[in-house]
């Protein structure tokens, strides 16, 4: 525990800039939100109004309560946003706990072994149909003060993020054959011939 109480994670942007873990964190953040093609760097149309951003930072530790790495995550503010404007439809379906407990029991009955995975940034990757404008990362730099950045992609707090991963996530696992139940629409089966 004294490890944990010791470390002290940044509040602010620039508590965090002064630190180099804190500053890697920062860049190798960025670096992934660009290589996923998160955004555009563009004029802000006339009409639009960009939604602020803000980095949070958290410490994660091993089970042995080392220190894992830094984690700065980039947060849009969703709870700006305008229903109707900058998101439409937020609503993304949860599994059923009856399915889990009915998933649960057959593989027990059939003596199936189990696997879980986690994807890594899930939200990151849902395509936004809405145009969603976003100010400039803390850090950033460019020579025009009119740029923002258009969102392509989700990022975290924004509204629509969790239904537009589900929506990426559904629609790749019916490319691959999966039948959704109309019980559950978060269950996907996949029948092998």
């Amino acid at each position: 525990m004294a490890t944990i109480t010791r470390i002290v994670e940044p509040r602010f942007f620039h508590e965090a800039v002064t630190n180099s873990k804190w500053k890697d964190a920062m860049d190798i953040e960025i670096e992934a939100l660009e290589l996923n093609n998160t955004w555009t760097i563009v004029d802000l149309p006339l009409g639009q109004k960009a939604t602020k951003c803000k980095w949070v930072y958290k410490v994660k530790y091993n089970a042995d309560d080392s220190i894992e790495r830094n984690k700065d995550r980039l947060v849009i503010r969703g709870d700006k946003q305008v229903e109707g404007f900058d998101c439409h439809e937020t609503f993304a379906p949860v599994v059923k706990m009856i399915s889990v407990r009915c998933f649960l029991s057959v593989a027990a009955a059939k003596g199936w072994e189990l696997h879980q995975m986690d994807v890594n940034n899930v939200f990151l990757h849902g395509d936004l149909e809405e145009e969603v404008y976003m100010t400039l990362p803390l850090g950033f730099k460019t020579k025009s003060p009119n740029k923002v950045c258009r969102l392509q992609k989700s990022l975290y707090s924004l509204k629509q993020a969790p239904q537009q991963s589900f929506a990426k996530l559904s629609s790749t696992l019916l490319e691959y054959g999966f039948v959704r139940s109309y019980a559950d629409y978060s269950l996907f089966t996949l029948q092998e011939r």
